[in-house]
């Protein structure tokens, strides 16, 4: 019962320091009476692992229902498949490293969870069921002041932040309970207090000293039309859409304004992507054209492409009937006095967007495709991260909701020249709940590891414009219909992290897999 309560402090702890509501400090205590828990059972007796994994599930169930609940209001099987499938990815986990820890010493052992883990969350960003929701160094997502370094370590570094903090505790309390000797806990509070204040002393610095970078300033209108896509969104046509967002246009626009942003699939009637520009979202991205010709416009829309040719089927093509398929696009779209620019989002949703390993589940579950207000198709993407092209020569890029969440992901578009992150998102999925706050909280984070500026413009809100620090400048709240004018900065550099991208995971990669082959040529050497 007594490690069964330290996983249940573990698992309230980490839920307690989970943004926005949290306070990140918990974060770096949270994973000790967890550890200590692995320790009582591992020094009992050898044949422990299944209880060892129970009470790793419970800490990691309690801190995923508690802080992803929220995907219940979208869809109740995605919440529970999401918090039961992570909770137990994340005690396999667990469990590998108590095997491990079973064969070598503490400091290997350390090191071994520590790598395994940030392999997990580096995992978790790349494989087909991708949910890095809870990678921990999203964690400090509203204390940004404390992270300006992830310039140069990305979220890997705040993972490794609270692993080495939590490690640190960890020994210490473990010493003391061993000697009894005060001069530990002294020792302790000490080195851990510098564990854990030496970095964000260090991010102050970066925040107060630095000017914010720029090489010119741009104005932009982002617009906000709050339609409930459960009710409105998909029962009214692109034409009261397209009259809504130039009135909403209008009431913010000048002759100064150089770009305009709208929302995710804000024209969802399924435009055929080789009828563009007879379509009522060009028409209307045009009117705005017309009427500021300096201005460009950036919205989101979705596309259908219908095909007879079985030479076209790819591996996210859609049956449709006897002889004809499609292929269907969550896509950004610009439109300005000179031509028109298009991306399709690429990191799709599990379950919703993307059928994960098609080829081998689709067989045993048939078309599993989760219901989001009628999104339920394969999404067809494509590789490169493009770049829009302004009229008058700023480079921006078109990120498309989800893709928000991933760091290295999101240094691609810098890489191909972006000096403007604009996220475009459809948040509306969850109603007024931890899960829009969240994801508008993360776009701190990519703020701060690219140095740019984001603009993100979502249907119900929250709509907001972010400096290069991560501090939100100004934004419309959650169900509020309205638009934002902003005078943002663009830049042209590349930080550490864009240049570097993932290298912490990379390093992990090699020092787990050391670890873990050490301690199985122990395992023979014993025998």
């Amino acid at each position: 019962m007594k490690n069964f309560l330290l996983a249940l402090t573990s698992g309230l702890l980490l839920a307690a320091g989970w943004p926005t509501y949290g306070f990140p400090l918990l974060l770096f205590f949270a994973f000790v009476p967890l550890l200590f828990a692995e320790f009582n059972l591992r020094n009992k007796n050898s044949k422990v692992g299944s209880k060892v994994f129970l009470v790793a599930y419970l800490t990691f169930f309690i801190w995923n229902i508690i802080t992803t609940n929220w995907l219940f209001y979208s869809t109740p099987f995605g919440m529970w498949f999401a918090v039961l499938a992570n909770s137990l990815l994340m005690s396999l986990v667990f469990f590998i490293y108590h095997k491990i820890a079973k064969k070598v010493n503490f400091t290997a052992g350390a090191t071994f969870l520590i790598c395994l883990w940030m392999c997990f969350e580096k995992m978790h960003l790349n494989w087909e069921f991708s949910w890095p929701w809870l990678n921990l160094g999203n964690g400090f997502s509203e204390y940004f002041k404390w992270i300006q370094w992830y310039e140069f370590t990305g979220t890997f570094g705040g993972t490794l932040w609270v692993w080495l903090v939590n490690i640190s505790i960890f020994k210490t309390v473990l010493l003391y309970t061993q000697h009894k000797d005060k001069a530990i806990i002294y020792r302790g509070i000490l080195k851990n207090s510098l564990f854990i204040i030496t970095p964000i002393i260090v991010s102050f610095i970066l925040f107060y000293s630095e000017e914010e970078k720029t090489s010119t300033t741009m104005e932009v209108v982002i617009l906000q039309p709050n339609i409930n896509p459960y009710t409105e969104k998909y029962n009214t046509n692109d034409r009261k859409i397209g009259q809504l967002l130039n009135k909403l246009t209008e009431d913010k626009i000048t002759d100064s304004t150089k770009l305009v942003v709208a929302p995710e699939t804000v024209f969802a009637n399924g435009t055929k992507i080789n009828d563009f520009k007879n379509s009522t979202a060009y028409h209307y991205g045009k009117q705005i054209n017309i009427n500021h010709p300096q201005a460009n416009f950036l919205g989101g829309i979705s596309f259908a492409e219908l095909f007879s040719d079985e030479n076209k089927i790819g591996p996210q093509s859609n049956y449709y009937k006897e002889g004809l398929w499609y292929n269907d696009y969550n896509s950004a779209f610009l439109l300005n006095n000179e031509k028109e620019q298009i991306y399709h989002k690429s990191k799709l949703v599990v379950g919703v967007e993307n059928f994960p390993y098609q080829s081998t589940l689709k067989p045993i579950l048939g078309d599993a495709m989760i219901d989001l207000g009628g999104t339920v198709a394969m999404k067809t993407t494509q590789e490169d991260r493009a770049v829009f092209l302004l009229n008058s020569g700023e480079k921006v890029a078109p990120v498309i909701c989800y893709e928000s969440v991933y760091g290295e992901y999101v240094t691609n578009y810098v890489k191909n020249g972006a000096q403007l992150l604009a996220i475009i998102t459809n948040d509306a999925w969850w109603g007024n709940t931890q899960g829009h706050q969240q994801h508008l909280s993360y776009a701190r984070l990519r703020a701060i590891e690219n140095r740019k500026n984001v603009v993100r413009s979502a249907n119900t809100g929250i709509s907001a414009v972010i400096n290069s620090k991560g501090e939100i400048l100004d934004s419309l709240a959650y169900e509020e219909q309205g638009s934002l004018k902003a005078n943002v900065n663009l830049n042209n550099i590349q930080t550490f992290y864009v240049r570097f991208g993932d290298y912490l995971p990379r390093i992990a990669q090699f020092l787990a897999l050391f670890i873990f082959l050490f301690a199985l040529t122990r395992r023979r050497n014993q025998v």
